[in-house]
């Protein structure tokens, strides 16, 4: 876990998909920083958590529960646990980079804030 840090800050190089990095975890929540390549994983996503995404950094498509929608940097959405979602697309240049903050179930939170 970290304390303190930059988002911006030693941004990895992916070529292909997306690099998840825990920024917390404390409890039942979970705050993490993604970086995209314009080359996104294509996989589905229906999380038992709820998730509050905002793009930092470039421009994204999502698909949303059959809906597609376009995320500029700055742009959030909350997305509801068993809802599902994927990303179509990603900028190259500059590119994707999110903050997801993650609300898991109650009996999931067994991570104590100190370690």
């Amino acid at each position: 876990m970290r304390i303190a840090g930059n988002l911006f800050a030693d941004l990895p190089q992916v070529v292909e998909g997306e690099v998840f990095e825990d920024l917390l975890r404390c409890r039942n929540l979970q705050i993490e920083r993604i970086v995209s390549s314009d080359s996104p994983a294509s996989g589905q996503y229906d999380q038992t958590q709820d998730e509050w995404v905002c793009l930092l950094q470039g421009e994204a498509t999502l698909w949303i529960a059959g809906e597609e929608v376009t995320l500029r940097a700055g742009d959030y959405r909350f997305i509801p646990a068993r809802t599902p979602h994927h990303v179509l697309q990603t900028s190259r240049e500059p590119s994707c980079v999110w903050l997801a903050v993650h609300l898991h179930p109650e009996h999931a939170g067994t991570v104590s804030c100190q370690d």
